[in-house]
């Protein structure tokens, strides 16, 4: 019996045979949804779509852009904030 978070039509299995002649069901990791900006929710460029836990072993150079709230807020919305920080 497969775990109970595998029990899901969306978790689809697959039959493997092993060279030992068994036959197991292999299932697929999720896809992550595309980030997006925190503001707007415009999908956001220069962060790589993949999920949390793969996104932690990347180097921190690829897992961002290097500017304020970059990877948190889209370049128009990070403008817009800057913008009123400086008006206040």
């Amino acid at each position: 019996m497969p775990a109970r978070r595998y029990r899901t039509k969306s978790y689809g299995g697959r039959r493997v045979h092993t060279p030992g002649g068994r036959v197991l069901v292999h299932y697929k990791e999720k896809r992550s949804g595309k980030p997006k900006c925190a503001s707007c929710g415009r999908p956001l460029g220069g962060v790589p779509w993949v999920r949390a836990s793969r996104l932690q072993s990347l180097p921190r150079s690829s897992r961002m852009p290097n500017r304020p709230f970059g990877g948190y807020l889209c370049p128009a919305c990070t403008r817009q904030v800057i913008k009123e920080a400086a008006r206040v």
